[in-house]
């Protein structure tokens, strides 16, 4: 899809920009690559810079633009009237952006692309959105596929604003056999691994390992193995804080985004420290 967008605050007869990639489809870690098209309008414009931003639609509702990533792909310079120009680009897309796509089909609420930034004396004309669809890479593809073998049921997915990066997580519904909450899969990349969290969505931690790209996981099993302890802490499983498993004060909920030492369950990480914000809350 190609962004066009004349800039209006400038008069007509302004100067008009195009985005265009070569391919809007790529995976965390990988690339992006296209031009930016310039179309000088009726008199010359000094141009301050040109800047893309790799952007997600998340925070609390989804009301909220997250940039991913950012690049100057021009300095300052003067566009003549009517000069056409191109200019060439590569932007690295971080390890950590969110999957929007699995198994070709669009993640529901997950909206992702790139948006161009021109700026002309110290007026900044942020454009629309370029979508960008990013499947996941095949280690997290066999996390998602150990998910789907054991009968999990997708139920949605968000992204909220992180320490260091925006986070991503899929909800999804608990096999049918399985008296749990619904349960939440985050799965973090970098270039030497992956990390993959689950937890409840009541704030409960089920487990969460660190695994090499291409280190061999059997995730059906590994995940079973989460289930099965958890099941075997049904205080745990339903979130309640005292001996009273079927009332009582409710955990701590997704505000608390607690995966960590769980009553033993889960050592490790909390989500909750990863997440910017008072409540850290997906929802």
């Amino acid at each position: 899809m190609v962004f066009k967008k004349m800039m209006q605050k400038f008069g007509v007869g302004g100067p008009s920009v195009d985005t265009v990639l070569d391919d809007p489809h790529c995976v965390p870690g990988g690339r992006l690559t296209g031009e930016v098209r310039l179309v000088g309008g009726e008199a010359d414009a000094a141009i301050e810079h040109i800047a893309l931003s790799l952007t997600v639609q998340g925070g609390r509702g989804g009301r909220s633009q997250l940039e991913l990533h950012r690049v100057v792909v021009a300095e300052a310079m003067t566009l003549a009237a009517k000069e056409q120009r191109e200019i060439r680009f590569t932007l690295e897309v971080p390890w950590e952006t969110p999957v929007t796509e699995v198994s070709g089909q669009q993640l529901p609420g997950m909206e992702l692309g790139l948006r161009t930034e021109l700026s002309i004396a110290k007026a900044v004309d942020k454009g629309d959105l370029d979508p960008v669809f990013v499947a996941p890479l095949p280690s997290q593809d066999a996390v998602l596929d150990a998910i789907g073998v054991l009968d999990f049921q997708f139920n949605g997915a968000t992204v909220m604003p992180g320490k260091q990066t925006p986070v991503q997580a899929m909800v999804f519904f608990p096999p049918p056999n399985r008296p749990v909450p619904e349960v939440m899969l985050v799965m973090i990349a970098g270039a030497d691994g992956l990390t993959v969290i689950m937890e409840t969505t009541n704030g409960v931690g089920i487990g969460h390992t660190d695994a090499a790209h291409d280190e061999a996981v059997d995730w059906p099993a590994k995940i079973t193995e989460w289930l099965d302890q958890l099941a075997a802490n049904p205080h745990l499983a339903h979130g309640y804080d005292d001996d009273e498993y079927g009332g009582g004060r409710r955990g701590p909920g997704m505000g608390g985004m607690v995966a960590g030492a769980a009553g033993g369950v889960v050592g490790g990480m909390m989500l909750g420290e990863m997440l910017d914000g008072d409540d850290g809350g997906f929802f």
